[in-house]
């Protein structure tokens, strides 16, 4: 008897978590889901569309067409990923090197550098000393600006720290047995052996500097510098369609006058959004390998 209750409650705690996970993907991806039927739905048809709605009306591809070919999106783009790219490089970089030299217990002055890694969680500056300090190194109105802003993040810096703890003394010895350097082996034994903590961070950094806008608004003051989300800020504030469209095909293009302020609004939000949602896939597979997955053999 007590088996089966047993079962018949594993069967609803199976239900439940099954039932919650469910709920939650239907809450996440049908914003996205109206998103896309919104922008690729016929103009006439959108104002009649609900929030709910996830299956286009009709078909036109006028919305994406308009955007793409607008200079200030290209640029935007390119600047967002010139920005992402560059700066998650260096992130996972700089994070790679700190973390392997904090996690060697015969570093000297060990603790007290980690207490100052822990000291810029609990004590971090506000925006306007920042404003001064990238001000006083001639940083403004530079893509180093926004790229060299938090080049370590504490918190994942930590994280990279615990990962290259658990890697076995065994192969670090191994590694120096046969005449491998300090770099050597963290290339060649360590980053192999953490890659999944490596694809996280990965994927944080390049979240945050694809959705960064506060900084490259207040630190690029030319407009031809700045990234894809300032330009999405401008459009959805101002709700100008001229200049979403651009001036060019305003002129140009017939349809143009037509096209639905919202459909527009849809189009820019996922084009902000796709590369991300592209990247995610990528780094997923990552995730779910074991940190030490085959390390010891034999």
């Amino acid at each position: 008897m007590a088996s089966t209750n047993s079962t018949r409650f594993e069967r609803l705690e199976q239900t439940i978590i099954v039932s919650s996970l469910l709920l939650m993907v239907v809450v996440t991806v049908q914003p996205i889901l109206n998103l896309l039927a919104i922008s690729f739905s016929d103009s006439t048809q959108v104002p009649g569309m609900s929030g709910l709605a996830i299956i286009p009306r009709g078909f036109s591809l006028d919305v994406w067409t308009l955007l793409i070919a607008n200079p200030e999106v290209q640029r935007g783009l390119l600047n967002s990923l010139l920005i992402t790219v560059t700066g998650t490089i260096l992130n996972v970089t700089f994070t790679a090197l700190m973390a392997w030299a904090l996690s060697r217990p015969r570093l000297p002055g060990r603790r007290i550098l980690f207490v100052f890694v822990l000291a810029t969680i609990v004590f971090e500056p506000g925006l306007i000393p920042d404003y001064f300090v990238v001000r006083e190194l001639g940083l403004l109105n530079t893509y180093w600006a926004v790229i060299l802003y938090k080049l370590v993040n504490a918190w994942y810096l930590i994280i990279l720290i615990r990962f290259f703890e658990e890697v076995p003394g065994e192969l670090l010895e191994a590694a120096e047995l046969d005449g491998a350097n300090a770099f050597q082996t963290l290339w060649k034994v360590v980053l192999p052996l953490t890659m999944p903590a490596l694809a996280t961070i990965t994927l944080f950094y390049l979240v945050y500097h694809w959705n960064e806008f506060l900084r490259p608004m207040i630190y690029l003051n030319d407009s031809s510098m700045h990234p894809l989300q300032v330009v999405l800020r401008k459009f959805v504030l101002d709700g100008d369609k001229s200049s979403m469209v651009g001036l060019a095909a305003m002129a140009n293009y017939q349809g143009a006058a037509q096209i639905s302020t919202r459909a527009l609004n849809a189009g820019m939000i996922m084009l902000t959004i796709l590369p991300i949602l592209a990247v995610y896939p990528l780094i997923l597979k990552f995730f779910t390998k074991g940190t030490m997955s085959g390390a010891l053999k034999g």
